[in-house]
């Protein structure tokens, strides 16, 4: 009986409970109400569309495929493509969809299943979007990009590629801190100990998918014990022109490139008294600098000017001559193809051939030469003109500018586990006999 009574004061208890709560919730407010019983989902937005609202077909564009297969198989009228291919091929060219490129096609969700929206990605950040909804358009737009700064430093055992690849940092990084010392180091004459620092920023679509790295801030590169600082500064405000400078305001742009390939190996120096194999090891001055690369290597313009000569004549093979100036004038031998022709102008870092094995070579490389008021000279002996440096009235702001950045570039580290392998890495020296 007594455990009776016990278990009706407990249910009491637990009703008084639920009146008090009930009636506690009776004096909020309807507001306050509604906000306890429903949580609004909040609404994400794909492309500027919330996906919900369609049925949502992702694939990619297959070989086969056309803008207009793809939305007549999608029940979309034909005036309507006509009208995306001739109104808006400034905006989006339905000829140069790509195979492999994704796109997504939003549809309605009744029982047509008619696409509204055509979605096409041009690149991991820029989108085209075809909207057939109401009145036909096709607009391009942007994926939210966030920046992030980064640095990245190394010693070099072999090569610049291999000490940024090991750390898995994107091979673009590796090619623009090459464009950025392209004047003032040649990259094929790297020695075991070199070393480098660089400060620039990765791009992140979604804050985690990786969409590639932006052009170097700063970097310090130090080759044969001399420290060449470098720093992205705008001379030109009105032309947006990005020059590179050191420490002193001095432009690291020379008038010629140090070597004609991006990543060459120097194989054969200026040298009036060697033997050549190819003749019988008899003394033949070789008066070019030559530098081992693929067949297929673009060879790039070391300065501006005008193509005098694009032909093939004997041992030369293919060949391409340009004149830059009444001083200088440059020559590149043995090509697979030529890129340019005779009277063209072209810019410092144009395509104007690719390396080949014509003429009289053992192996696939481009002889550079390189001619001074008429006489060939060793380009590798040579002090190149420099460019302008920069304008005095800009110094003190870009000094203000430079001095956080070097103080970063100072206060960073080498990888020690470089380090560590740099002692016992063989010389590159030996790499190139």
């Amino acid at each position: 009986m007594q455990k009776y009574w016990g278990l009706v004061f407990i249910l009491f208890l637990i009703l008084s409970c639920k009146e008090d709560n009930k009636s506690a919730i009776d004096k909020q407010p309807l507001t306050e109400i509604a906000a306890v019983e429903t949580l609004e989902k909040p609404v994400v937005k794909h492309f500027g569309f919330n996906l919900e609202e369609f049925n949502v077909q992702l694939d990619t564009i297959r070989r086969g495929d056309s803008f207009g297969k793809l939305m007549l198989e999608n029940k979309v009228d034909y005036p309507k493509i006509a009208k995306v291919t001739e109104e808006y091929k400034d905006t989006f060219d339905v000829r140069k969809i790509r195979v492999g490129k994704p796109y997504l096609i939003l549809k309605s969700k009744d029982t047509t299943a008619t696409a509204q929206v055509f979605i096409y990605e041009n690149d991991p950040i820029n989108y085209t979007v075809v909207d057939f909804r109401d009145s036909v358009k096709a607009y391009r737009e942007k994926k939210q990009v966030k920046y992030l700064e980064r640095e990245v430093s190394g010693v070099i055992r072999t090569n610049l590629s291999e000490a940024l690849l090991e750390q898995g940092i994107d091979y673009m990084v590796t090619h623009n801190l090459a464009n950025v010392y392209a004047w003032t180091i040649d990259f094929s004459m790297l020695q075991k100990g070199d070393r480098f620092k660089v400060i620039y920023k990765e791009k992140y679509i979604n804050d985690s998918i990786y969409a590639g790295s932006e052009a170097i801030d700063a970097a310090y590169f130090e080759h044969n014990g001399k420290p060449i600082y470098a720093f992205a500064y705008e001379s030109d405000s009105l032309k947006s022109m990005v020059d590179y400078y050191d420490e002193k305001a001095n432009n690291l742009r020379r008038t010629f490139l140090r070597m004609p390939v991006e990543f060459g190996r120097l194989s054969s120096r200026y040298n009036l008294k060697r033997r050549i194999r190819y003749y019988g090891n008899k003394v033949r001055p070789h008066r070019g600098t030559d530098y081992a690369a693929p067949i297929g290597t673009p060879i790039m313009a070391t300065a501006d000017g005008t193509v005098v000569e694009s032909t093939r004549r004997g041992g030369n093979g293919k060949y391409v001559k340009i004149r830059h100036n009444e001083t200088y004038s440059t020559q590149y031998l043995h090509m697979k193809k030529q890129n340019v022709r005779k009277g063209q102008y072209v810019r410092q870092g144009d395509i104007i051939g690719w390396v080949g094995m014509t003429g009289n070579t053992s192996g696939p490389h481009v002889c550079y030469r390189f001619w001074k008021n008429g006489r060939q000279v060793d380009p590798l002996k040579e002090e190149l003109p420099k460019a302008e440096p920069l304008a005095e009235e800009l110094q003190p702001e870009y000094f203000t500018y430079i001095s956080p950045l070097k103080d970063q570039l100072d206060c960073m580290e080498y990888p020690e586990r470089q380090l560590e392998e740099d002692i016992q890495a063989p010389d590159l020296a030996s790499l190139d006999e």
